[in-house]
């Protein structure tokens, strides 16, 4: 184990994510959320396959005990994926950063649904105080005031919102396929998916992209794999309660890009809300990652010769 350099992989990966984001949000005005679906699904795979034969895992590491868990994953992922670039191309970058914050906080609560996890008073109090934060953040958007209230921007909160429980529901899938399936298999197996299912969406019209545009498109799908690989890559050095906080230097990122690529200004009750969010998680996984090193002593102490 080697924590800082997982610390390093993970920041990494959320530059990367960050920037995909960006290139997925400035093509948005000329494709669909589909067709950009399939760009950033279809050309992460080479990517995939790359590392995958530089770590000697093909065909191994491709193969599966439970296709029908990988197409579900799939289906409920490629949601996630398509309504949070909807989200992209209707609302600001920091702001759709702040409400996908909501996903790991309701795995809590669909973990406990779907998985029978057990959630005490303080994850349960953590979960009310993240969801207050996404409603601040999703509160001028949802105004009773029509005329200070741009429907596009409601129409791009409420997509946001429902991709980021769909994102929560394919990690309560993860969970599952991890008790039979590597994490190579998921990964490529996830974007075979995402690329076929986006292609049913070619009805409601694609787009021909500029060069530019197709540029953008292709390096979404390469720094997705990228992002993917970096992201799977940190949690081999270092424990996942210790790295997962970093997530949220996405917000800073994306504030900066926001800023400075896309003249986007941050509002007081945008950042209030993504606060209280930030908060909730990092408290959740501050409070898992104390009791996993509690039961790990009491194993340490109840083992015999220990």
């Amino acid at each position: 184990m080697n924590p800082l350099r997982g610390i390093a992989l993970k920041i990494a990966s959320v530059c990367v994510f960050v920037t995909m984001a960006s290139l997925i949000k400035a093509a948005s005005d000329t494709v669909p959320p589909g067709q950009a679906v399939f760009f950033r699904s279809v050309f992460a795979i080479p990517v995939i396959l790359v590392w995958l034969a530089s770590r000697s895992e093909l065909p191994r590491g491709l193969y599966t005990k439970n296709p029908m868990g990988h197409f579900w994953r799939g289906l409920v992922g490629t949601s996630a994926m398509g309504l949070g670039f909807a989200g992209l191309g209707l609302l600001p970058l920091p702001e759709v950063t702040a409400i996908g914050y909501a996903a790991p906080i309701l795995v809590v609560v669909f973990a406990a649904m779907f998985l029978g996890e057990k959630v005490r008073l303080f994850r349960l109090s953590m979960v009310a105080l993240g969801m207050s934060g996404v409603l601040i953040v999703l509160s001028p958007r949802l105004s009773v005031d029509a005329a200070s209230v741009d429907p596009s921007q409601t129409l791009g909160a409420i997509v946001v919102l429902m991709g980021a429980v769909f994102a929560a529901l394919a990690q309560v899938f993860v969970r599952k396929l991890v008790q039979t399936e590597g994490t190579a298999a998921i990964v490529f197996w996830f974007s075979v998916t995402s690329a076929c299912l986006s292609l049913l969406t070619l009805p409601w019209g694609w787009a021909w992209p500029t060069p530019g545009v197709a540029a953008m498109l292709v390096g979404a799908g390469l720094f997705g794999g990228l992002g993917q690989i970096l992201l799977t890559s940190s949690y081999r050095h270092a424990d996942a309660s210790l790295i997962a906080p970093f997530e949220y230097s996405s917000m800073l990122l994306a504030l900066a890009v926001g800023y400075t690529v896309f003249g986007e200004v941050p509002t007081v009750t945008m950042l209030a809300g993504a606060a209280l969010i930030v908060t909730a998680g990092v408290a959740i996984i501050l409070r898992e990652r104390h009791l996993g090193l509690e039961r790990a002593r009491q194993r340490k102490a109840n083992t015999p010769g220990a």
